[in-house]
Parts: C-alpha cells; sequence; structure tokens
C-alpha cells in the first residue's frame, strides 16, 4: 500500500481530474438527460468495470505491451469513433415511444456494455491510467504490483460514486423534460451530438511521442 502523503495526493488528484469534463462525463449525463438515473448508474457501473479492467492490464505489465505495437492506438481509435457514430445513429434512426416508460433491464445492460465499451476503446484511458497510477507507488514499501492493483480499484470507486452522484443529477433534468414525443426526439438528438462529438474528439486524437 503506498504511504499515507502519497495516497492523499492520489486522491486530490483523481477528484481534480473527474471534475473536469471529459467523455465519462459526457457518456453518463447524456444517458441519464434520456433516459433516467438508472440509466446513468448503469453507465457509471459500466465505466467503473472498464476501469478495473485498465487496471488489471496496467498491474500486469499488458498496457506497455499493447501499447508498444505501433498501430494499436490507432486501431482503438477508429474502432472506438466507429462505435461511437454507429450509436448516434441508432438513437437518431429509433421511433420515440408514445409513453413515459422507465429504462428496461435489457436497456440499462446495453448502456452498461456502451459505457464499458466506449472506455476500453478509447486509447487515452489506458494511456491515462500508464501514466497516472506509478506517480504514486511508494518504491520500496510493498510490491508495485499490488500498490498498482489498489491504486486503480481506489481510483475505481472514486470515480463510481462521483459519476453516479452525476448520473442522479442529471436525471433529475431527464424528469422535467419527459413531456410528449418532441422532448423525446430532442433527448434522442441531444443524445446523438454527444455521441457524434466523442466520435469526432477519437478522430482527431493524435497520438503521444
Amino acid at each position: 500500500m503506498p504511504d499515507a502523503t502519497n495516497l492523499y495526493l492520489f486522491i486530490v488528484a483523481a477528484l481534480l481530474l473527474l471534475i473536469v469534463p471529459g467523455p465519462n462525463m459526457a457518456i453518463v449525463t447524456s444517458h441519464a438527460v434520456a433516459h433516467g438515473w438508472r440509466a446513468g448508474l448503469a453507465a457509471a457501473l459500466g465505466i467503473t468495470l472498464a476501469d478495473l479492467l485498465m487496471t488489471v492490464l496496467v498491474s500486469a505489465g499488458l498496457g506497455a505491451l499493447v501499447m508498444s505495437w505501433t498501430p494499436a492506438f490507432d486501431l482503438l481509435r477508429w474502432a472506438g469513433a466507429c462505435y461511437l457514430m454507429w450509436l448516434a445513429w441508432q438513437a437518431l434512426k429509433a421511433p420515440p415511444s408514445g409513453t413515459d416508460t422507465q429504462p428496461t433491464q435489457a436497456s440499462l445492460r446495453k448502456i452498461f456494455t456502451r459505457a464499458t465499451l466506449n472506455s476500453l476503446l478509447n486509447p487515452k484511458a489506458l494511456l491515462f491510467f500508464m501514466v497516472f497510477l506509478p506517480q504514486f507507488v511508494t518504491v520500496g514499501s510493498s510490491s508495485v504490483t499490488l500498490q498498482l492493483m489498489f491504486l486503480g480499484v481506489l481510483l475505481a470507486l472514486i470515480a463510481l460514486v462521483f459519476h453516479s452522484l452525476l448520473g442522479f443529477c442529471a436525471g433529475r433534468l431527464h424528469a422535467r423534460l419527459r413531456k410528449g414525443l418532441v422532448s423525446k426526439r430532442l433527448g434522442a438528438y441531444g443524445f446523438a451530438a454527444v455521441m457524434a462529438a466523442l466520435a469526432a474528439r477519437l478522430v482527431f486524437l493524435n497520438r503521444p511521442v
């Protein structure tokens, strides 16, 4: 386990990074506004799963191995962009429902999967874990691998709490907008716009030197 100073700095840094608008915040907010707080929570859980998987990759040294292969960055980038554009298209072509219903268990699973894939297909997310976590490891105190695992799990839990609260707050906006088909269609347009913007962000993402 890292020493107290490194742990304190890690928590502060994690909180500061989370409040900066980014793709994870956009995914949680857009789903919560479009479908309610349950959808925001499902997205938050999906991001958490991706964070845990990337923690395992970094702790085992597999993240560096993947990124050492030059085409890996571009493959992940383009796969993520295509997936996000597909989500935007699905939102636009789906007919608005005539009744105001809560998201079903099946749709919540879809949102969970979407959020997980969105994080995993973002090469900068993996690079972030590779660069951020090792900065707070206390050399010589215990196993570096165990410290990386501990920090990654802690980061995932902090992010889960933050994104869950964000989803709940955004879901309140959904409750105010759920009036008639016009509002539903506007919600679909807004969701599609967010997905398209995230896709464009990935397309123009440059590989770090």
